[in-house]
């Protein structure tokens, strides 16, 4: 019933029938907002692509595959990864959708299974006012290879969803509280099966670039960033 609930109000808002007061967006990060998947990026940039490849073809849980992950990464510099981090392109448009939230009074965020301090850095280049992931342990510019999860709760998690390093349902849940808003107000957009839960939860979930399994949890699908702009 909410599902056929949020359908009718898309519809309402897309035909120009129903005002808007949406006050945070939240975005994925690789695919979404990059054009490029930062652990692939780093992979073939250093030349671990197959140790890469190996482990996300595994049977590991997933959180389990991103501390194995950040092990390869060990012994790198920090400084180095970033200045390849910075090397990935956006995606079209996004510096003029997140300007505009911002004019708008909107909260953007964030949320991402990748690294905390290259989530940082392009929170900082777009003027995000959150950005939540995974802490990659680097002392001295050096990359120890270890790796603290931001999921606390590995035993609580969305239904029908593989446990991850990063829960982005429980990431909008907290962010909510601490906002004062609800569910409701929130966007979310995503393109990767990790993305499903808070499409789901939010007020108006984007699917963008991606897969129908992606799909079928959103309420909007589209390959054009600025078309969010359309709903605010």
């Amino acid at each position: 019933m909410k599902k056929v609930i949020k359908k009718l109000l898309v519809n309402l808002i897309e035909r120009g029938y129903l005002m808007t007061n949406f006050k945070l967006a939240m975005f994925d990060m690789d695919g979404t907002l990059l054009k490029g998947r930062t652990i692939f990026v780093f992979a073939h940039k250093k030349g671990f692509m197959d140790g890469l490849l190996n482990i996300i073809n595994s049977d590991r849980i997933s959180y389990e595959k991103s501390i194995k992950i950040a092990k390869l990464l060990k012994g790198m510099s920090g400084r180095e990864l970033l200045k390849i981090y910075r090397g990935i392109p956006l995606q079209g448009h996004v510096e003029t959708v997140i300007k505009e939230l911002k004019n708008k009074g909107i909260t953007t965020a964030i949320a991402t299974n990748s690294y905390q301090f290259v989530a940082d850095d392009l929170k900082d280049r777009l003027g995000f006012d959150y950005a939540f992931a995974n802490n990659l342990i680097i002392d001295n510019d050096i990359v120890t290879g270890e790796l603290e999860i931001n999921n606390k709760n590995l035993t609580k998690h969305c239904d029908g969803c593989k446990i991850h390093s990063i829960c982005k349902e429980q990431v909008l849940e907290s962010l909510c509280k601490k906002l004062g808003i609800t569910e409701e107000e929130v966007i979310a957009v995503g393109d990767g099966e990790i993305d499903n839960c808070m499409l789901k939860r939010a007020g108006l979930g984007v699917a963008f670039n991606a897969s129908e399994k992606v799909q079928q949890h959103a309420d909007v699908i589209t390959s054009d960033m600025s078309n969010i702009l359309n709903y605010i």
